[in-house]
């Protein structure tokens, strides 16, 4: 058969159609396949009586990277949502990050030199049941950055939901920096740029889209060798393991449901995120999706608001794969899949699940562009 395409791209996400984007504005011809029935990968957002939702759980665009932002803003304007997160643990409210409203909430200090003193002092405890040794697991890393009373209040039930493991069985790397601040501010993230596309992030996946063939509920594994003799590379994102039969084994990943109501009530938590840091709650977080795109008198506009439960558990085959589970055992697995991945002259594995990495939406974009240049010899 005559080879159609320069890219057959697989899976429609943000890796993927950043990699289109930039292959057919440089003159390449690309089919990009996804076995789901949409494009947009885990950003995909639908629209439920007006509002966007984020189908797949909360996704905030944050960079410092003047040269990402300026390159989506150029795909679609960006709003101006700041993440500013809550706590909610048993029905006592608490801001994120950790800050000086944190702090009062924990403490009733208020000012930066009470604070201190108070988080000193939990940590030196924590540093003396070390006896100078590094922190073995997460438990002992969170406990050593931020002291008892924020661990067991805000991390260590919600990590334990989250991950499906008792912090002492997590390595520490997973928590290495703990952000604390000694200001009032709730802002989540330290960059210089965030935002929402405006009218949601399914108008940023059809621009960069534009100009590629698509085909959506197309899996490559229904007809592999077909689709490897019909483009002269592929651009894989999927999962690595299964494109190489699982021949070291299965790679571990943690998954995430969405029960998701449609509410008579204009506002119904008055914030986008709230998580739920206890164990008895079973669900780890509700994100209100009009919060997103709607501020102040505009979230009174639409009498209704739809919510999203997030649960998480142990993947299975079948389910989505969201967080790869980076430990020692899965990373040695992975090793040798990208051993094999190596020597697939005419193969790119790029993105999260094909290099079994958690990537945020702008190092996304950022790794595409390196892969796409490198490819290219830019």
């Amino acid at each position: 058969m005559a080879v159609k395409y320069d890219y057959l791209i697989v899976g429609a996400g943000l890796f993927g159609a950043t990699f289109a984007h930039l292959a057919t504005s440089n003159g390449k011809k690309c089919l990009v396949i996804d076995k789901r029935n949409h494009i947009g990968g885990n950003i995909y957002c639908k629209e439920v009586n007006g509002i966007n939702v984020h189908v797949y759980g909360a996704h905030i665009f944050h960079t410092n990277d003047s040269e990402i932002w300026n390159f989506v803003n150029s795909l679609v304007p960006f709003n101006r949502y700041t993440n500013c997160p809550v706590a909610n643990y048993k029905g006592r409210l608490y801001n994120l990050p950790f800050n000086m409203n944190t702090f009062y909430q924990m403490w009733g200090v208020t000012t930066p030199e009470e604070a201190v003193a108070k988080l000193d002092e939990q940590r030196s405890k924590a540093m003396a049941a070390l006896c100078g040794r590094e922190p073995a697991n997460l438990e002992e890393q969170a406990l050593s950055l931020v002291g008892k009373d924020i661990y067991e209040t805000l991390i260590k039930e919600y990590t334990e939901k989250q991950w499906g493991r008792k912090c002492s069985e997590l390595p520490a790397f997973i928590i290495k920096r703990l952000p604390v601040r000694l200001t009032y501010d709730n802002n989540y993230f330290n960059d210089c740029y965030q935002g929402i596309p405006i009218g949601g992030y399914n108008k940023m996946i059809n621009a960069l889209l534009q100009g590629s063939e698509i085909k959506v509920g197309c899996d490559f594994f229904h007809d592999k060798e077909y689709y490897k003799s019909i483009a002269d590379k592929i651009v894989f994102t999927g999962a690595i393991d299964q494109y190489f039969d699982y021949c070291y084994g299965n790679l571990e990943y943690r998954t995430v449901t969405f029960e998701e109501q449609v509410l008579d009530v204009p506002n119904y938590q008055g914030n986008a995120v709230i998580n739920y840091t206890d164990a008895q709650t079973p669900y780890t977080r509700v994100i209100e999706h009009k919060h997103f795109e709607k501020f102040g008198a505009e979230v009174y506009e639409n009498p209704c608001t739809v919510i999203s439960k997030e649960y998480s558990s142990e993947w299975k085959p079948g389910a989505e794969p969201f967080y790869p589970v980076n430990d020692e055992r899965n990373m040695r697995v992975y090793e040798q899949y990208h051993r094999l991945a190596e020597m697939e002259k005419d193969v790119i594995f790029g993105g999260r699940l094909a290099e079994y990495r958690y990537y945020d939406m702008a190092p996304t974009i950022a790794r595409a562009i390196e892969t796409y240049c490198n490819e290219s010899n830019i």
